[in-house]
């Protein structure tokens, strides 16, 4: 970072949805953790919401964490929107942020980086999709077989009480 340059001042939303809702405070805490350790980046005040459970799925919780960072500069800030994928994020300060075709480059490879390795794992598991499909299908005649001689009987017609 230039000595002239800002230090961008960040807020974050982290949200964690599962089971038991200890555990997502604990995943919360540790979140915020591994974020104070990244390079450039300092975790300035935290705020780690209570579960709740959710409405519409008995026995899942639901719970967020506000974080407040500074970073030495806007690279720092997209490797944490790559990395832990805040469901909000807010740049508080500075307003304007000018950036030099060298810290631009910096962005876009990272940008780009992450998106390659998105793009191998997606490849990686629709081979892995294709390969257990092929297994399936080898095995779904034997049990179609199995099915239609369990279901035979009820051929007939009405089962009798």
């Amino acid at each position: 970072m230039n000595s002239i340059e800002p230090k961008i001042k960040a807020s974050l939303i982290l949200e964690v949805i599962g089971r038991p809702a200890e555990y997502l405070t604990e995943t919360l805490n540790d979140l915020i953790k591994r974020i104070g350790e990244e390079k450039g980046i300092t975790v300035k005040n935290t705020i780690v919401n209570p579960p709740i459970e959710l409405k519409e799925q008995k026995d899942f919780y639901t719970s967020f964490a506000e974080i407040e960072v500074d970073a030495e500069g806007i690279l720092q800030i997209a490797i944490l929107m790559f990395k832990y994928m805040p469901a909000h994020i807010e740049i508080i300060s500075p307003q304007n942020i000018s950036l030099s075709n060298f810290q631009w480059n910096d962005v876009l490879n990272e940008l780009t980086r992450r998106l390659h390795g998105y793009d191998e794992l997606a490849r990686i598991v629709q081979a892995e999709k294709a390969i257990l499909e092929n297994k399936l299908r080898a095995l779904l005649p034997k049990q179609e077989n199995v099915q239609e001689t369990k279901e035979e009987p009820k051929k007939g017609g009405k089962k009798k009480k």
